[in-house]
């Protein structure tokens, strides 16, 4: 066999490989219905902003070895501050997200094994604020059910700086430090007919 076609019989088994490694990746999408995505600010005044994501596209992949990613996406331009639309204005604001530059905050989950999801632990990945990724790490609390992200919400949280994502204005009144929390169900399994 000719070295051309050992070359071109060897990309057509990596090819045939990647594309039933990714035939076993099954992608489960977030229960919009009972998913709830927001962040918290403090004020210098002790005063906790209440912000919510309420447009977001997120899946729970599981991965060939069974283990777990999350991928979400959330868009800047809804964000909502609970019962304060000025405070609103200026997170989907240049001084904030910037949602006309920035439409998105990304967060990628490095895989993980199930498991956590019922004892509680720990999901590393990447999260992208204003075009600036960086590794940040979510908490995951031990689960309230036996079937969680199904039966209960699979609850997390994540603390980043804000001063991180270049998102340094009101210094003197809002504090550096928001605090991501996230209530996530994947949608129920289709019943077989």
């Amino acid at each position: 066999m000719s070295c051309k076609r050992l070359l071109r019989s060897g990309a057509c088994v990596a090819l045939t490989l990647c594309a039933a490694a990714a035939a076993q990746v099954r992608a489960i999408p977030l229960d919009k219905q009972h998913t709830r995505l927001g962040f918290e600010l403090s004020t210098r005044w002790g005063q906790t902003l209440e912000g919510q994501f309420p447009r977001y596209d997120g899946v729970v992949s599981v991965l060939p070895d069974g283990r777990h990613q999350v991928s979400l996406r959330m868009y800047t331009a809804d964000v909502q501050i609970t019962d304060h639309e000025r405070y609103a204005q200026w997170a989907r604001g240049s001084a904030f997200f910037d949602s006309a530059k920035f439409p998105e905050v990304v967060f990628i989950s490095h895989p993980y094994d199930v498991s956590m999801l019922i004892a509680g632990g720990h999901i590393a990945g990447e999260l992208v604020i204003r075009g600036i990724r960086r590794p940040e790490t979510l908490t995951v609390e031990p689960a309230q059910c036996p079937r969680p992200a199904l039966d209960c919400d699979v609850i997390l949280s994540g603390e980043v700086r804000r001063s991180d994502y270049e998102m340094d204005s009101l210094k003197l009144a809002i504090s550096d430090k928001v605090v991501f929390l996230l209530h996530a169900r994947i949608e129920p399994p289709k019943e077989k007919p």
